[in-house]
């Protein structure tokens, strides 16, 4: 995926177009080339200062942020240190916000005040161990975020905490409304006054209002949350903080990723064989993914459900209801998720994220097979599309420089002979923000400072390079460049997610439609202006199955995924203009 300037910021620039023959005219008018008029095209929409930061970064996708939050069970005060369980957890989710985070913790006894530590920059920067002493508690929530729907400023850092009549609450927000506009009308139409133009402070806000039925003998915090729900369909995941418990909430289309993790004995080696549900709980955790809990010492539960409110107590969790989804719609998990923004070994509807993306793969393999002598990848994120790839393609017989390792596998495994995957590309992982300004010809070699070629690999190879997507088409070129420089023969580009067509609107920062590269160029000539001998992605249908083929869900015909970035198809409409 071309994400070069979503971690390394100086590389934010133009890209000029690798040339090959024939191209130099095509790569000249591309900025020129209408849509075309085969896709489905989208309403215009003004969509005001609120979005004003969307496509900012130049290439590549970002996530909003993610959500975690920590809760000890048994006497309080607990032994265990739940802001640094939190802290590990939000390093764990680092890759859905590099912007900011921040922490809030409660020790269950006071409403009034709780532990607040908020910054911007990366998280292990933002705690250190005199900020942490401060963040006591025996239940806490945290929040590391990139921005798409308010700016990058301070004031937007979450968990958003406001103090009410009955206490103070917290709250960190995965997403972005849909209906933003309509429901900020409804809050301020009662008094209440927004300072940010954060959704999740919008959220928090909403949260403060009496519900339509009303309320007897103090606040119904889950009839509050229903309420909110009914509001807004989605787009979010929440984790909201009240003294002494903690509630998890996922949009009733479950378009965003929440899940619940248990925290067991330090000598759990001895359960080791036991199931989850068996094993004694020192604490629970909620969180956007999974791939943290084993390092907080946590096993991985079940995921909250579209539509479900659940309750984190130091008793244990329940769930407190359960929204359906407006007219009984299918549900809609961002299907992106599997693609890139999780972490491979996260797990999302009964199946590790790895094991779709190798069968992402594998698919693509089926359906843009190329004669190749190996396989490789973009590092990291199209590594596992390419493992299913090369398990997935047959070497054909009649290839004169794979007969004699054809004929050993042959023999060995008499099915099939597979082609080899091999690295081909090493990552510089200490390139860093830097205030030397490179030359134009230093400029034009792009990701040459990020990554550089195993030339004993590609010497007088023909590879098939794997990535799981493109977004504008300004980094696979310098490094399509970068391997020919080695020596290689042939660059066939495949792709192991179909073309990205339209933004996003629901917590992913997609570019606009003019901005994305497959909206201008089909593959046949978006190749050409890479400098790839050919190009190919995965169709719809077929990410649609690699995802499908071993999800394991109590209710699959309720099953469903948002493709919107990819078909237009938005699960709740389009948002609503803004007027801000």
């Amino acid at each position: 995926m071309d994400h070069t300037s979503e971690q390394y910021p100086e590389m934010e620039q133009v890209l000029e177009p690798v040339r090959t023959s024939g191209s130099a005219s095509l790569a000249s008018e591309m900025e020129n080339l209408a849509i075309q008029p085969h896709h489905r095209s989208a309403a215009p929409l003004s969509l005001g200062k609120k979005r004003a930061g969307r496509g900012a970064v130049s290439s590549g996708l970002t996530h909003e942020c993610g959500v975690f939050g920590a809760i000890a069970t048994g006497e309080w005060p607990t032994q265990i240190d739940v802001a640094q369980v939190i802290c590990l957890g939000l390093v764990a989710l680092q890759h859905r916000g590099q912007e900011s985070a921040g922490i809030v913790t409660s020790e269950g006894h006071c409403a009034k005040n709780f532990n607040v530590h908020k910054g911007m920059g990366m998280i292990n920067n933002i705690f250190t161990d005199d900020s942490m002493k401060k963040l006591k508690g025996n239940l806490g929530i945290g929040h590391t975020r990139y921005s798409t729907s308010a700016a990058s400023e301070e004031v937007n850092c979450q968990p958003f905490v406001v103090h009410t009549a009955h206490g103070a609450l917290a709250l960190a927000h995965n997403g972005e409304l849909v209906n933003c506009e309509s429901l900020r009308k409804d809050v301020l139409s009662r008094g209440v006054g927004l300072s940010t133009h954060s959704d999740s402070e919008l959220i928090t806000q909403a949260l403060c209002l009496n519900p339509p039925e009303g309320e007897v003998d103090g606040p119904d915090w889950p009839a509050r949350i229903k309420h909110l729900m009914q509001l807004a369909p989605l787009s979010y995941s929440l984790v909201i903080m009240l003294k002494d418990k903690i509630y998890g909430v996922r949009d009733p289309y479950g378009n965003r990723p929440l899940c619940i993790g248990k925290i067991v004995p330090l000598t759990i080696g001895a359960y080791r064989h036991e199931k989850v549900d068996k094993l004694p709980a020192e604490g629970w955790v909620i969180s956007s993914e999974s791939c943290g809990f084993l390092s907080i010492g946590a096993r991985y539960v079940r995921e909250v459900q579209p539509g479900e409110i659940v309750e984190l107590t130091r008793h244990g969790i329940k769930t407190i209801d359960i929204v359906d989804c407006p007219e009984n719609r299918r549900h809609a998990f961002c299907i992106f998720e599997y693609v890139y923004f999780a972490r491979s070994d996260s797990i999302f509807e009964g199946q590790m994220v790895y094991s779709v993306r190798l069968q992402c793969g594998r698919q693509l393999a089926r359906e843009a097979s190329v004669d190749a002598d190996i396989v490789s990848s973009v590092p990291e994120s199209g590594t596992a599309a390419a493992h299913g790839f090369a398990r997935e393609v047959t070497i054909p017989w009649n290839n004169p420089p794979h007969q004699q390792r054809a004929l050993i596998h042959s023999v060995l495994f008499p099915s099939k002979a597979n082609l080899n995957f091999a690295e081909v590309l090493c990552k510089n992982r200490y390139v860093g923000r830097t205030f030397i300004q490179p030359s134009t010809r230093l400029r034009q070699l792009g990701v040459a400072k990020k990554f550089g070629a195993l030339s004993e690999n590609v010497a007088g190879k023909r590879l098939v390079l794997i990535d799981d997507s493109i977004v504008r088409g300004n980094t696979i070129g310098p490094i399509i460049k970068l391997l020919r420089d080695a020596g290689a023969l042939e660059v066939h580009i495949r792709i192991a997610s179909p073309p990205l067509l339209y933004p996003c609107y629901m917590g992913i920062n997609i570019p606009t439609r003019e901005e994305l590269i497959a909206n201008k160029l089909n593959a046949e000539e978006l190749a050409k202006y890479v400098g790839a001998d050919s190009l190919a992605y995965l169709s719809v249908e077929g990410l649609k199955k690699a995802v499908q083929l071993n999800m394991a869900v109590k209710k699959p015909e309720q099953v469903g995924h948002c493709t919107a970035c990819l078909t237009g198809d938005y699960p709740g409409g389009l948002p609503d203009e803004l007027e801000w």
